[in-house]
């Protein structure tokens, strides 16, 4: 009787362990997530959803009006616009004798040579490098994006994965708390399998934690209910990579820094000629008397009113200008060295992560069939329980492993679009 009872025990003691093993089992693509009904939220619509709220999106519009507009002031006719003069003079205040004057006039500021030209060459780069710092903007805003986007990826794989553990572990229990009443299990298997809910229940507490730690993230970037992540597989395409010094010159963040630098040349330019202020040209017009019976006289006047130079300040604007310059062609020649590094980096994480999760996916396999070789060998008797428990805990952490694998990949491609300068598609 005794060898009997030991032959039942046991098999179910490693029915037991095994259903453990299988509830560590599942990825995240197959498993069920946090919010089955929500729509899924992808990378793009949760990027252009945090870039509406950016202030840079908000104020762009009237920045452009704006770089417009100065465009437009260096196409006039005049430097600055013309002012109207009004003035009348008398030698008797409050009465009507004595002598009387009134003039009205207009002064027009000139230009002075060359300054037209390099005032619009100006507006135009200073247009260019609103285009160019929105752009760089946007990028940074995309690896903040990015980050707390992989984030919620891996926080809804562990969430999934330990879904999926607790269920199996309940239904093992309920399981072995049927057998038990029956007979066939000892007391000693419900403890066991009461353990694993247990286990299963606090995995479950932590990862729920890791979920609402990200969902706060996301809700930053103004997503208010509780979202469904797509699938991290089909997050982003891999992009082709060029030469990376190539690609580090044709960046945002360098292109950015270079048209800073051609705003700042522009300005030492303009300062160049603007060694004085602006000629005046003045025509007015003149009518008055000498004393009262008199007729009234008009005479015209035609005037121009020339400034002397403007000596240090002039010079103090022009080389503020010529130092900006070159401290931002330095700054962009910096920036393309540390983004070519960047990128070059990239690249060897994206291979170093494909080839980890093609070996995984190998190891995956491998497992899968020992675990099936395995059981087939446990239910004819050739294999004992620890074994069965042993093979199905390394499936099921292959498994764990495969799927943290895949979302690494697609963080290093959406990584390496980052360093490349590509905004999230």
């Amino acid at each position: 009787m005794q060898s009997t009872k030991q032959r039942h025990h046991a098999p179910a003691a490693a029915v037991a362990a095994m259903a453990l093993g299988l509830a560590l089992l599942g990825t995240a693509a197959q498993a069920q997530t946090p919010n089955p009904g929500t729509a899924l939220l992808t990378l793009q619509a949760l990027f252009d959803q945090a870039w509406q709220r950016q202030p840079e999106a908000q104020s762009v519009a009237l920045r452009r009006e704006a770089a417009q507009a100065t465009r437009s002031a260096a196409a006039a006719w005049t430097a600055e616009p013309v002012a109207l003069e009004l003035s009348t003079k008398t030698d008797r205040p409050g009465s009507n004798q004595g002598s009387r004057e009134a003039e009205v006039g207009l002064a027009l500021p000139l230009w002075l040579p060359g300054e037209r030209a390099r005032k619009a060459a100006l507006a135009d780069a200073e247009a260019q490098a609103l285009g160019s710092r929105q752009r760089a903007a946007q990028l940074q805003l995309a690896a903040i994006v990015r980050e707390a986007w992989w984030a919620a990826q891996r926080a809804q794989a562990d969430w999934a994965l330990a879904q999926d553990r607790l269920l199996n572990a309940q239904r093992l229990a309920a399981d072995v708390a049927r057998r038990v009443r029956a007979g066939d299990l000892s007391r000693a298997d419900q403890a066991q399998a009461d353990g694993a809910v247990a286990q299963a229940d606090a995995a479950m507490a932590e990862a729920q934690g890791a979920w609402d730690s990200a969902q706060a993230a996301l809700a930053a970037w103004g997503v208010q209910a509780a979202p469904t992540l797509a699938l991290a597989d089909g997050a982003e395409p891999e992009p082709p990579v060029p030469d990376a010094t190539t690609a580090a010159a044709q960046h945002p963040t360098a292109a950015d820094w270079q048209d800073q630098a051609e705003v700042a040349r522009r300005a030492a330019d303009l300062a160049a000629v603007q060694t004085r202020a602006n000629p005046e040209l003045t025509v007015a017009a003149t009518r008055g008397r000498e004393q009262a019976g008199d007729r009234y006289q008009q005479t015209f006047t035609v005037g121009l009113r020339i400034p002397l130079g403007g000596g240090d300040r002039a010079q103090a604007k022009q080389a503020t200008a010529r130092a900006d310059a070159i401290d931002a062609e330095a700054r962009a020649a910096v920036e393309q060295r540390r983004l070519a590094a960047d990128i070059a980096a990239a690249m060897a994480r994206v291979k170093a992560a494909q080839a980890q999760r093609d070996a995984l996916a190998r190891h995956a396999a491998l497992a899968q069939g020992t675990r099936g070789f395995i059981d087939k060998a446990f239910r004819l008797g050739e294999a004992d329980g620890p074994t069965r428990l042993r093979v199905e805990l390394e499936a099921a952490q292959a498994e764990r492993q495969l799927a943290r694998a895949r979302i690494d990949t697609a963080a290093a491609i959406s990584h390496l679009r980052q360093a490349l300068g590509l905004l999230p598609q």
